[in-house]
């Protein structure tokens, strides 16, 4: 019998990074799979064209890509504000295709107000004066993405539960802490001068909902999270706002039924999708 799909008027995923290593396509997919949102906001670095490459490129973060797709075409209205990993589609911001929208920034009008969706590398110093310097911490997390899933399977074997390590690593970090915290101080700010009653931002990974009280005003700050670790979504529905968190739970079928294997050379209208996103990242 097939599952029906569960209603939600506005998804909003962010930090995808498909093309990584560290991204878990399968259990996107699974999401993706059992969700009918009325608009799907990508909230920047979905696809990660600074590690892009045709030597990996698994056959699940195709079907991702291609589940985006169908739901564009059929009644989802779809939103891809860039981000910094996906800036080259930056010079695309404005172009439509059907219900797919590439924009750099978005404000809807809803219930409570307006809210202002923007990926938010804007706020991020690195980026802005040294991106030689994001770039080589983007290859270093992916790095460390790969030992963590070598210490997870090996926690596994002695019956341990998972542990991340990038997690900790900030956790107990002060600057990254603090980091964190001047990010969405920063952004808050801006949102209460523009009159926003609230803002929604990906970036630093870091997924949260809370009302952020500034001397000038208070905005409601969410920030997405990320696919690589939180496995985490922003939902609108009834003029709420809720942070999902996917569970590893029901997942055993879609790992044994739908290993993660390099991109299959028959399947054409998977290598040619791959050709055209290619040619694009390279120009």
């Amino acid at each position: 019998m097939k599952q029906k799909k569960r209603q939600v008027e506005i998804v909003v995923l962010s930090d995808i990074h498909l093309g990584t290593r560290g991204c878990r396509a399968k259990e996107l997919l699974h999401y993706l799979k059992n969700i009918q949102p009325d608009t799907l906001i990508l909230n920047g670095d979905i696809i990660d064209v600074w590690q892009f490459s045709k030597r990996y490129w698994p056959n699940t973060h195709m079907k991702v890509v291609k589940q985006i797709l169908g739901m564009a075409s059929r009644r989802t209205k779809v939103y891809y504000i860039t981000g910094n990993h996906d800036e080259v589609l930056r010079k695309f911001s404005g172009m439509r295709m059907g219900s797919l929208h590439i924009v750099n920034d978005l404000i809807l009008e809803l219930e409570h107000g307006k809210v202002w969706f923007f990926h938010g590398d804007v706020f991020d110093v690195i980026m802005q004066h040294s991106k030689w310097l994001a770039k080589a911490g983007a290859i270093g997390y992916d790095s460390l993405i790969i030992i963590n899933t070598f210490v997870n399977a090996v926690s596994r074997l002695f019956g341990r539960g998972k542990v991340s390590l990038s997690k900790k690593i900030k956790e107990n970090v002060k600057t990254a802490v603090k980091y964190i915290h001047n990010f969405e101080e920063t952004a808050a700010d801006l949102a209460i001068r523009k009159g926003f009653h609230a803002i929604a931002c990906g970036h630093i990974h870091h997924p949260e909902i809370r009302t952020i009280d500034r001397p000038i005003g208070s905005v409601v700050y969410m920030n997405s999270g990320d696919w690589i670790e939180n496995l985490t979504a922003l939902e609108y529905s009834g003029g709420i706002w809720t942070l999902y968190t996917h569970k590893d739970d029901g997942l055993q079928h879609l790992q044994q039924n739908g290993a993660d294997s390099e991109l299959n050379t028959e399947d054409m209208k998977n290598k040619q999708l791959f050709q055209i996103m290619l040619k694009e990242f390279q120009s």
